[in-house]
């Protein structure tokens, strides 16, 4: 009994000094550069479910801390100094203390904390961030450029850690910082946001029953969450020049397909309220590199749609540079070698459409 009071003595000590060394920050503070969709709250916490949503600081003081809860379970992405250092599994509807960096050199150090899983996998709180006494917090500048992307499972980087395409899908094996919309976004050095959510088309998801689903990306798109709440999206927080839309995939397959104006109008309608929140944005249309043959003739009456519109493009098509034995991930998705493939088809022509140089850059 006296060995426990005393490492209950020696524990609640350590507390007290520990706490005495360090300062908290809440979530939204002016010092956290967020990027992406997010809620915040007014008790200082800030919530995020989409995948790909990311925050950045400026920090001092070698040591920083969050205090994090999760409705089920997501993985992110940690960045030091620009350096990857691992990616952290967040589970546990009670908040609970994750230690991101410690024991750094003295000085200014830069923190990117990414999203890389969905929605659907859980729902993000940041209740405050704990640095080491007398450190602070200072805003990463947006930069110049800056592209979002409305997507499915391939923009999701749905299976791109797997190691075949006969694997089953993991949580854990979901990246989309290894999917072709952040590699490109590494390319072209912008900022990027991901509207995205596996297996949802624009108006029917995979194997729907139904020709149009209730829930869809045409439902999806315009709210602040993707899987835990509709409350609509204020799409005044950032504005991309350059908007990808690449969905498809999921609207034809297997069971009754939509009609090519169900499918195309709701495109259009998509198209048209983009150019709306986003003046002078230019959006290219992407055909997916499975897309069958349904697919592919309502994408070219989509072509024909916007033929006569402003700053709306059609993507080169795809077809036939993923291939199985080397290419795909889990569920026969696009692995990291086929997720390059694909941002290299596109990069030419992003290039050309926006006035964007190429580079010396490695496409990774």
């Amino acid at each position: 009994m006296k060995r426990c009071i005393t490492s209950l003595i020696a524990f609640l000590t350590f507390a007290i000094v520990q706490a005495a060394s360090q300062i908290t920050f809440p979530a939204n503070h002016n010092g956290i550069t967020y990027t992406g969709r997010i809620a915040n709250h007014g008790d200082g916490t800030v919530s995020y479910d989409w995948t790909g949503v990311y925050l950045q600081t400026y920090f001092t003081g070698g040591y920083l801390a969050i205090d994090v809860s999760e409705t089920d379970t997501s993985w992110h992405n940690l960045f030091i100094d620009g350096k990857w250092v691992k990616k952290l599994k967040i589970t546990g509807a009670q908040p609970q203390r994750i230690v991101l960096a410690e024991k750094l050199a003295k000085g200014t150090h830069l923190l990117r904390l990414q999203k890389c899983t969905e929605g659907q996998n859980g729902c993000t709180t940041i209740h405050q961030f704990v640095l080491a006494k007398g450190g602070t917090l200072n805003p990463v500048e947006r930069k110049e450029r800056m592209i979002e992307i409305y997507g499915d499972s391939y923009t999701c980087g749905y299976g791109t850690e797997s190691e075949k395409a006969t694997d089953p899908f993991s949580v854990d094996t979901e990246n989309c910082d290894k999917a072709y919309g952040c590699i490109i976004a590494r390319y072209f050095d912008t900022d990027y946001a991901l509207t995205a959510h596996s297996g949802q088309g624009m108006v029917r998801n995979w194997a729907s029953p139904t020709q149009i689903a209730d829930v869809n990306m045409s439902t999806r798109y315009t709210q602040t969450f993707d899987d835990h709440g509709t409350e609509a999206y204020n799409f005044d927080l950032y504005r991309p020049q350059l908007v990808i839309i690449n969905l498809g995939t999921n609207d034809f397959s297997p069971g009754p397909i939509p009609s090519d104006e169900q499918y195309v109008g709701a495109y259009m309608e998509m198209i048209k309220t983009i150019q709306q929140k986003y003046p002078d944005v230019k959006v290219l249309c992407v055909t997916p590199h499975s897309a069958n043959r349904y697919l592919q003739a309502c994408l070219m009456l989509l072509k024909e749609r916007v033929a006569s519109m402003r700053n709306v493009f059609m993507a080169n098509p795809l077809s036939d540079i993923v291939t199985v034995e080397h290419d795909m991930g889990a569920d026969y998705h696009p692995n990291y070698q086929g997720q390059r493939k694909i941002a290299m088809s596109l990069i030419p022509q992003i290039s050309a459409i926006m006035e964007w140089p190429l580079t010396s850059c490695i496409v990774e």
